[in-house]
């Protein structure tokens, strides 16, 4: 037949098109994939990539195999979550994806409450801006910024997120708009909601800088280099910023969680996820609405 292991590797590498891709997602390198996928088609005896300069194609057996293998691995995830929630004693190590500004700007501002009130519960915390799938185990929690659409997923609408524009109170064109120039998102961040609101607010303005994350943006609006469109949450609590009035549509976004099915009664699982709730719903700056 053949090794599960090198099967997974051209998994994520049918998935991702890349060997670097590939190599990120399963934190191994890229040799370590392309020894794999060769293991696979010499126990296959059948060419199931090709190997381009920048990317890979799959050749049609590739394809077609890609096809059959996801059900494998549904299943084998599947019989993972099984054990999950049948062990005894459970196993106490959670992992929660989360946006990074949420996960360094606010999460782990709470992760010492959060240990005292749950000694037993390990808490693995990644930010990572990507859509994770949780059917693929790559989390066992996730918070999104976008509703998730796995359908073996269990989503609950936490609050949202709102955001405003901020500027240094020491920005030269504080008080006037017209000579406003705003921090961007670079060629990296595209399709996202937040970009496309600051452009209509800015309104064929200057750009003065592109920083392809939301940290970043607050350092340049702390310099001096031009108004940002802020997180409010994060932005309010800073006392070099000051935030400045526009015309145009507020703009806030759904900050969403979600949980496979299978694990949402686990004690540990659902200790997470009530302390999400609460530390949300006790924030003002996330205040829900319908």
């Amino acid at each position: 037949m053949f090794d599960w292991e090198n099967m997974r590797h051209f998994l994520a590498l049918a998935r991702i098109g890349t060997f670097s891709g590939a190599a990120r997602s399963l934190k191994v390198d890229h040799a370590t994939v392309s020894r794999r996928l060769s293991a696979l088609e010499d126990e296959m005896k059948t060419r199931l990539v090709e190997r381009l300069p920048r990317s890979c194609k799959l050749t049609h057996a590739g394809q077609r195999v890609f096809e059959l293998a996801q059900g494998m691995e549904d299943h084998a995830y599947s019989i993972e979550r099984f054990l999950d929630v049948s062990l005894s004693p459970p196993r106490h190590k959670v992992s929660l994806s989360a946006p990074p500004v949420l996960v360094a700007s606010y999460l782990v501002k709470h992760l010492a409450d959060f240990r005292i009130a749950n000694p037993g519960v390990q808490l693995s915390l990644s930010g990572e801006p990507r859509q994770v799938s949780l059917s693929r185990r790559e989390a066992d929690i996730a918070l999104r910024l976008v509703r998730p659409t796995e359908a073996t997923t269990v989503v609950r609408k936490l609050g949202r997120m709102s955001f405003d524009l901020y500027a240094s109170k020491d920005y030269p064109h504080l008080h006037d708009p017209a000579a406003w120039e705003f921090i961007s998102y670079d060629a990296g961040v595209v399709d996202i909601p937040q970009l496309t609101w600051l452009m209509n607010v800015a309104a064929g303005r200057p750009i003065a800088c592109e920083i392809g994350d939301i940290t970043g943006h607050v350092a340049a609006a702390r310099a001096g280099v031009g108004v940002a469109g802020l997180p409010c949450f994060l932005a309010e609590r800073d006392p070099t910023l000051r935030r400045v009035a526009y015309d145009g549509e507020r703009f806030a976004r759904d900050i969403w969680m979600a949980v496979h099915r299978d694990l949402r009664r686990l004690p540990q699982v659902r200790a997470v996820m009530d302390f999400l709730l609460k530390i949300i719903a006790d924030n003002p700056a996330f205040k829900a609405s319908d």
